[in-house]
């Protein structure tokens, strides 16, 4: 089909459409072609998402799976991350032309490369297009015929969420209900389910009511033969039904399951630093494991509770068609059964959070054991720890046996009513069916039976629904341990909003205060200083005096200061978070090496990193020569605790993996400390190499490591005591030069003798 030319039209050989031919999605297409539409795809969606006042950066995109180029839902899932909203769609061209005007859309192009359509014109029936890889270009208007050759319907809707999301809902029990309510298919199907076997279970009942009162009365085989026939049926169908309603609860039950922990990682991933510096591991750990319990009584007892209610609804009018004096004698007993459980369910909330209570403590003592376990050999504190924890599983068992006798009592008292509802009903029956004369109360034997047997699948709903409550008020105390986690203030808004400047590295602390949460004295009093961008910074001072508290605050872990703190003149707070931490690279004194290959722990902030790069990383921090000795080298496992390595071998793999994303900003906070002399010497040989084109800052109490340091400043009880090269401050600053001497008087005194011996020499 040829194409008609039209001046005012553009040519898909050019303009907008010139990285078409780049970018046409063939068989045999090569890596660079597959580039150019993922950077068009990612460039597209950042000017959308810029549109909307959120910075995205394309070089941050993680793809879930190994995509040639970016799938319309690993886009979506990107852009949600980043608080806005997202929906990948199909739309008509006329559909195009009547979306929001004002709101750029993503066009995702049949090539696997996008475009953005910046506007429309419905007068005219034209589309304006830009190329998402040259801005500066202006949209070129296109009608329905040209865009057709390049695009087949394919958008990426995107805007700013106008709701809070359920991921960010603060977590409750009205949030996990909303999570049932997502699943309104599967809830349907099993709702047609339940109410279809409803049904099913009035027939056999009444089949077993004509089998006593007519074939037994009048001896018809051939009805017995019918109605054991219409048995056999309906067991049939419920056996049927039963399977699939249970199969679809499964599937129910799992996507619950999977969603409640990926919300549950997610939102602790989001948590700030501080709250795991302040919160016991055991506590966290046995608070978050509540979360399974929650997701029990969901999945299991409440789903079963409120199918139960549905074949009451069915069952309850045939009841008391059938008997009304029976039927108000059923729905009395079970009202009795909730009046009793709802009066024991003060004294079932107190036991019940003191039980918890005893097991986050008994759970605390048993993770902080286990993590400190190479401590608790080397004191030989066992009798010490089995004594503290002989007491924690006293406290938890006087807790769970107060539960448990609640839970007897509010049982014992029960037992009578329930056993009413299965044999005093019975009893009654057919106290009836005696005394009355025959055919003023409508019961026969039959009928009773068959009253009977319908009552029991009554009552049974009844009692569990009362029950429920009980069983609510524990998953109550569940919710409230969870939500003191989930619910604590997260990182979110930091991760997602702010600048993301292109680093240099000028670092200014203007009068800059810190305090430390609990904390009277201030860990840092009105800092000031500043370094240039490419600056090795050293930072020296007694314990305590504030070094650390100003790597923190340079990560952002702490954000709740006084004063200013900028980088390359914008304030930290003003600072994409991730786009912060990713430009630091931060070496501590104790560096957390996950469990994986060395390779797999280097390259762990770059997954998509090469080989080559990870030798260099090695290289440079000087682990190279010991990787080379490790059994597989590169490819050697680290156990959990990296239990296989030496202290110094650890913090050089924390060098390398810090230097392996090569960051415009480095922090060493006392990273040579656990180095054994020769490491160290090989690392500060390459702190120069290391240092260039970058800006460092560098803790540490060894005054001799950072002597070439271009500028040391000198910290003392949170305060900036004074700033210069070493040569400088062993001149004029008191405390910098105490320091020195302290840590030189051997070395010293050493060439104090070698001096004497030589004069005694000559």
């Amino acid at each position: 089909m040829s194409v008609p030319s039209d001046p005012h039209l553009p040519d898909t050989r050019k303009g907008p459409f010139a990285f078409e031919t780049a970018c046409v999605a063939t068989p045999g297409s090569e890596k660079p072609e597959a580039s150019i539409s993922t950077q068009s795809r990612l460039r597209a969606v950042t000017a959308v998402a810029h549109h909307y006042g959120t910075e995205l950066d394309h070089l941050e995109f993680r793809s879930d799976r190994n995509e040639i180029v970016p799938s319309p839902a690993s886009l979506v899932a990107w852009v949600r991350g980043a608080g806005l909203w997202a929906k990948a769609t199909r739309v008509r061209w006329r559909q195009l032309l009547r979306l929001e005007e004002g709101a750029p859309v993503v066009l995702l192009l049949a090539n696997g490369g996008a475009a953005l359509l910046t506007g429309r014109n419905l007068e005219k029936g034209v589309a304006f297009i830009a190329n998402p890889l040259t801005p500066e270009q202006a949209p070129i208007a296109v009608d329905e015929l040209r865009l057709s050759q390049v695009w087949q319907g394919d958008v990426l809707l995107i805007r700013r969420e106008r709701r809070t999301t359920l991921d960010e809902a603060p977590f409750s029990f009205s949030w996990l209900m909303q999570l049932v309510l997502r699943e309104r298919r599967n809830l349907r199907e099993v709702l047609v389910a339940s109410l279809s076997m409803s049904v099913l279970q009035i027939l056999p009942p009444f089949l077993t009511m004509a089998a006593i009162d007519r074939v037994m009365t009048h001896h018809t085989l051939s009805t017995l033969a019918l109605i054991s026939l219409m048995l056999v049926l309906v067991t049939g169908y419920e056996t049927l039904l039963g399977y699939a309603r249970r199969e679809i609860v499964e599937v129910m039950s799992t996507r619950l399951d999977a969603r409640i922990n990926v919300h549950v990682f997610r939102r602790l991933l989001a948590l700030p630093v501080e709250f795991f510096e302040r919160t016991p591991t055991g506590e966290t750990t046995h608070k978050i494991s509540q979360i399974f319990k929650i997701r029990d009584f969901l999945t299991g007892k409440l789903v079963s509770t409120i199918l139960d209610v549905f074949t009451l609804l069915i069952l309850l009018p045939f009841l008391f068609w059938m008997s009304t004096a029976l039927a108000w004698m059923v729905l009395a007993a079970s009202f009795c059964i909730g009046l009793t459980v709802l009066w024991f369910l003060p004294a079932i909330r107190q036991v019940y959070a003191q039980l918890i209570a005893a097991e986050v403590k008994k759970g605390s003592l048993l993770v902080e054991t286990v993590h400190g376990m190479r401590t608790v050999k080397s004191l030989a504190i066992e009798e010490t720890r089995k004594q503290e924890w002989d007491e924690r599983v006293a406290e938890s068992g006087h807790a769970r046996l107060a539960a448990g006798r609640i839970a007897n009592w509010a049982q014992t008292v029960t037992t009578p009513l329930e056993r009413f509802v299965d044999r005093g009903v019975l009893m009654c029956g057919a106290y009836i069916v005696l005394v009355a004369p025959a055919g003023t109360t409508g019961i026969t034997t039959g009928s009773l039976i068959a009253f009977m047997m319908l009552g029991g699948r009554v009552a049974s709903p009844l009692i569990g629904l009362a029950k429920l409550t009980q069983d609510i008020e524990e998953v109550r105390t569940s919710i409230s341990q969870v939500s003191e986690v989930l619910n604590h203030p997260t990182e979110t808004a930091a991760t997602r909003g702010g600048l993301r400047p292109k680093f240099s590295g000028q670092i200014t602390f203007d009068d800059v205060s810190f305090r430390y949460p609990g904390s009277q004295a201030l860990a840092l009093n009105r800092v000031n200083f500043s370094i240039p961008a490419g600056t090795m910074l050293g930072l020296v001072g007694r314990s305590g005096s504030g070094k650390s508290t100003i790597a923190r605050l340079l990560q952002g872990i702490n954000r709740d200061y006084s004063g200013r703190l900028k980088i390359d003149g914008s304030d930290l707070r003003e600072i994409n978070l991730t786009h912060l931490r990713r430009s630091f690279g931060v070496v501590m004194q104790d560096n957390f090496l996950f469990r994986g290959t060395v390779r797999e722990n280097i390259i762990a902030g770059r997954p998509g990193l090469t080989l080559d790069d990870v030798v260099q990383a090695a290289r440079m921090s000087g682990a190279e020569e010991f990787i080379e000795r490790l059994p597989h080298g590169y490819e050697t496992w680290i156990e959990e605790g990296s239990a296989n390595l030496s202290g110094g071998q650890r913090q050089r793999l924390a060098i390398a993996r810090a230097l392996i994303v090569n960051p415009r900003l480095l922090i060493l906070d006392e990273a040579t400390s656990a180095l054994d002399p020769e490491s160290e010497a090989l690392v500060n040989a390459n702190l120069l190499r290391i240092a260039k084109d970058r800006t460092m800052v560098i803790v540490s109490h060894r005054l001799s490591s950072l002597v070439d340091c271009d500028q040391i400043l000198v910290m003392d009880k949170g305060a900036a005591i004074d700033v210069g090269p070493h040569d400088e401050l062993l001149e004029r600053c008191a405390i910098y030069r105490q320091l020195w001497q302290q840590q030189n008087r051997h070395s010293e005194r050493s060439r104090q003798t070698q001096l004497k011996s030589i004069a005694a020499g000559e």
